[in-house]
């Protein structure tokens, strides 16, 4: 049994994600599908990227990771495919599989160069990227829909990283999870760079806006609707509400730029 994973920006009130299963359970009926997710903001190419790179690994090897957000779609957009140390991954050739496929150490880079059908010009997810990583995982002979392409001629997209100046770090909002959790670019060691450690008061500049926001290792270090900020399962440092949304209450979301400074 091969595993393959999806990640769009679908939603689930449409049957694109359906459809994409029934593509892939049609040419390989033994494949085990999981959704990573389906809500990424729409067109948000970094977002997929990052949230594919802090998942992909905890999934057993040969595990073939699909990323369908697209908004090059039937334009001359590659559609690739790429073989790490340990996994495959499939999607547009626009940076979202970059930076997880970059982690484990790229092997090998594809071109899909033939499609089980024609393909629609605007759902290369169910026609192109789903049934070339359904014939993946049936063990099917590569050679016969992939081209190889050199590694340096794909995308290269870099989740960036915070600047760190004089005391200051300007960070950027990666994703906001289904409680309202803003995850920012912000890592534990940006933190110990400029000394805050938790206990610590910061001030949290974003837009126009700026409040005091403390450094703490939970949630429930606060009172109920109060902001925080800690640093997550990932590493990453994240602004949150206790018992709240943080994004509703700060009016943060996926691509704002934030300015952290110690206070005490």
């Amino acid at each position: 049994m091969r595993i393959i994973t999806l990640t769009t920006d679908f939603g689930l009130k449409d049957p694109y994600v359906a459809q994409m299963k029934a593509v892939i359970l049609r040419i390989c009926p033994e494949a085990k599908i999981v959704d990573v997710t389906h809500e990424i903001e729409p067109q948000n190419i970094l977002q997929a990227a990052f949230l594919l790179k802090v998942t992909y690994h905890w999934f057993p090897e040969n595990t073939i990771h699909v990323v369908v957000v697209d908004p090059g779609v039937g334009t001359s957009r590659r559609p690739i495919v790429i073989r790490t140390r340990r996994y495959w991954f499939v999607g547009p050739d626009n940076g979202a599989l970059y930076p997880a496929a970059s982690s484990d150490g790229i092997e090998a880079t594809y071109e899909i160069t033939k499609t089980f059908w024609k393909p629609s010009p605007t759902f290369h997810g169910r026609d192109i990227f789903a049934p070339t990583a359904a014939y993946i995982a049936k063990g099917g002979k590569l050679d016969t829909i992939l081209r190889e392409i050199q590694p340096n001629t794909i995308v290269k997209l870099e989740i960036s990283k915070p600047k760190i100046r004089a005391g200051v770090i300007e960070g950027l909002i990666l994703h906001s999870d289904n409680f309202g959790n803003l995850i920012t670019n912000i890592r534990r060691e940006d933190l110990a760079n400029i000394d805050i450690k938790v206990g610590d008061l910061l001030q949290l500049s974003f837009k126009d806006k700026s409040i005091k926001i403390p450094f703490l290792k939970t949630f429930g270090d606060v009172g109920r609707g109060e902001p925080l900020c800690f640093i997550d399962s990932y590493g990453h440092l994240e602004i949150a509400v206790n018992m709240g949304s943080a994004r509703q209450v700060l009016g943060l979301k996926p691509g704002d730029k934030i300015i952290l400074v110690k206070i005490s």
